[in-house]
């Protein structure tokens, strides 16, 4: 298998556990390096600090091995071109049951109304197969989270909260030089810069301007479409 971009977080967090979100997003892709060691057909995970104090009623009301597992699910199915969910993301089908299962999850009960088959946990096979990437993303987790407890007098709510962003964290799109894109907490973007692992450039929340432009394109785009449609 060929070296991916993921392994090489493993060697900055061999020594040393942090509670800055720079070397916790090392913990995270170094965990991802692991599933994917095991799964090669599993992407790169572009922006691990993405995940750093956010939350998913869909994937997970937390950020654990267990979210990442879960996040792998759909980075396979993306990969095989797999439509895993409906619903805007939220209801995950069969299809994710399917790949969750090849990646040693289990969903013991029937679908929730709403989620599907979101709420897939780790087989206890799976939990020993990586229990040493387990107690260490828990050991960074539980320092980090420490930390941000410390400085923000007792409650722990991301770090969207402790920079002063408003709605806890409402994710924006950012964008890099070759086009790609993800969604995040601006403050979780001020932290730290989030590299795209295709380019190799920072992602950056797009101003004013770039965003009218980005407006006017899709609204042409709309209006051809709409003009073709009349024509037919």
């Amino acid at each position: 298998m060929s070296r991916n971009r993921n392994t090489e977080a493993v060697r900055l967090v061999e020594h040393d556990v942090s509670t800055t979100p720079p070397v916790l997003a090392a913990e995270l892709a170094a965990a991802w390096a692991d599933i994917q060691s095991r799964h090669p057909e599993l992407p790169d995970l572009a922006a691990p600090e993405s995940l750093i104090g956010e939350s998913s009623s869909a994937c997970g009301s937390g950020l654990s091995f267990e979210r990442l597992l879960h996040e792998a699910v759909h980075g396979i199915a993306a990969a095989r071109g797999i439509r895993d969910t409906s619903r805007a993301g939220r209801y995950h089908n069969r299809r994710f049951l399917a790949v969750a299962e090849e990646l040693g999850l289990v969903h013991p009960e029937e679908p929730h109304a709403s989620s599907g088959f979101s709420l897939v946990t780790p087989s206890a096979e799976t939990r020993r197969a990586y229990r040493p990437t387990i107690e260490r993303l828990q050991r960074a987790l539980k320092a980090y989270s420490a930390a941000t407890e410390a400085d923000g007098g007792g409650s722990f709510r991301g770090p969207a909260a402790r920079h002063g962003s408003s709605g806890g964290g409402v994710r924006v799109k950012a964008v890099c030089d070759c086009g790609r894109n993800v969604r995040v907490v601006p403050s979780v973007l001020a932290q730290a810069p989030i590299v795209c692992g295709a380019c190799r450039k920072p992602f950056r929340i797009p101003d004013t301007a770039d965003a009218a432009v980005e407006r006017a394109a899709s609204a042409g785009s709309e209006d051809r479409v709409e003009a073709v449609a009349g024509v037919g």
